[in-house]
């Protein structure tokens, strides 16, 4: 999955709030459900989001599927905050450089 694309899947806050409850305790589509004011065609929407993203993973036992966090699934994400994060500490450097030539 692209950068872009993990970082659409995870723009959508109900989305965003699956995952962390999920990242507590595996759970079935009727327990994650609870607390949320969404439908079941709209809750296996985004869970179907989720597994194309690699973000969850889906166990079957007997008729009721079990959904987990896959924290491999976060590794777009984190190699593009490790690439940009490199980025700044230079950057901001410059910037104190600057500020200080401008104040003498």
């Amino acid at each position: 999955m692209s950068d872009v694309d993990i970082f659409k899947v995870l723009a959508d806050p109900t989305r965003r709030a699956m995952l962390e409850r999920l990242a507590t305790a595996e759970m079935t589509a009727t327990e994650l459900r609870e607390g949320f004011a969404i439908s079941q065609p709209a809750m296996s929407q985004h869970l179907a989001v989720l597994r194309g993203a690699g973000l969850i993973s889906e166990r079957r036992a007997g008729r009721y599927a079990h959904y987990r966090v896959e924290p491999q699934g976060m590794a777009p994400l984190h190699d593009w905050l490790a690439r940009h994060r490199a980025f700044w500490p230079s950057r901001i450097d410059n910037l104190k450089d600057l500020l200080k030539e401008m104040d003498q």
